[in-house]
């Protein structure tokens, strides 16, 4: 335990500034994971749709 006034305030507020750059590089990671999916659903979507009509213009003619 730190015997001054100083070295009481970081040990107290250490543990809750270390749980906040936890917290916050979780979110951050799974905000960017959620963004990455959102991308790549997009693209697979944009492929399946020109597929899909590729196919109709096949059948068409």
């Amino acid at each position: 335990m730190p015997h001054s006034v100083l070295g009481g305030i970081v040990f107290a507020v250490t543990p809750t500034i270390l749980v906040g750059l936890l917290f916050w590089y979780a979110m951050r990671a799974i905000i960017r994971s959620d963004r990455t999916e959102r991308k790549v659903y997009n693209e697979i979507e944009i492929e399946e749709r020109a597929k899909a009509e590729a196919e109709e213009r096949l059948r068409a003619s």
